[in-house]
């Protein structure tokens, strides 16, 4: 019986000292949940049929009220559904080390590990392409994930998006604070080729980082540079900014 209650109190200390490290880890392991899962979707993971098949789908969540902080449960759920989530392409900014997934949306779970598209009629090349994603405070040791490099953003870098059949090369030409209602940032304008890259600015989402950029050009991805092929491999090692 000393034995058994012996084995019990142990294992009861081990669970409350897991529980503890939890706790004053939780965002550093939320961290390195999102980062793996960045990488998980990212473009280099998904064929080009796949991403087609993906886009012709044509569902997504467009309820941006419904848009949630992120939080270590939400974090810890969808790595334990295991989901598949359906990409449909990836975006890039070499300067800014950013490559992730694009998702039809801004679902939750989609914006855990990429960037969603904000309208349900987008498509790539066309239009204000707007994408959204959250922004992780560096305070929290995730300088590199999701949209939150934005917020060092600079006049004249380059982004690439693809659906792996097309490469979509824009300049950014603008990045600017605004309040939430502003929603005519993402609307688009006849005639013009536009992206816009939307995130939050403050742990509080009182205001948004809006990113536009102008189109440049466009160009076969089986033609593209090794320099460019290479944007759309970079991965996310959030290990080391524990």
């Amino acid at each position: 019986m000393k034995r058994f209650r012996r084995w019990c109190v142990n294992i009861l200390l081990i669970l409350l000292l897991l529980l503890g490290l939890a706790l004053v880890f939780n965002k550093a392991i939320r961290n390195i949940f999102m980062s793996l899962g960045a990488n998980r979707y990212q473009i280099t993971k998904v064929d080009k049929k796949t991403l087609k098949d993906n886009d012709k789908k044509g569902k997504g969540n467009f309820d941006f009220s419904a848009v949630k902080s992120i939080s270590f449960e939400d974090v810890i759920k969808n790595q334990w559904n295991a989901q598949d989530l359906p990409v449909i392409g990836g975006i890039a900014i070499p300067d800014l080390g950013i490559n992730l997934p694009i998702f039809r949306g801004v679902g939750n779970a989609e914006l855990t590990y990429g960037a969603g598209t904000m309208k349900e009629d987008e498509v790539m090349g066309q239009g204000n392409y707007a994408l959204a994603s959250h922004h992780v405070s560096a305070l929290t040791g995730a300088p590199q994930l999701l949209f939150t490099p934005l917020e060092r953003a600079e006049n004249n870098m380059t982004i690439y998006i693809t659906n792996k059949t097309t490469i979509y090369q824009y300049k950014i030409t603008n990045i600017k604070v605004v309040t939430p209602e502003h929603v005519e940032v993402i609307a688009d304008h006849p005639g013009k080729k536009e992206i816009t890259l939307v995130t939050c600015a403050d742990l509080e989402a009182t205001h948004r980082i809006i990113v536009l950029g102008e189109y440049v050009k466009e160009f076969k991805f089986d033609t593209a540079s090794d320099t460019v092929k290479k944007a759309f491999e970079v991965k996310y090692n959030q290990i080391g900014n524990m």
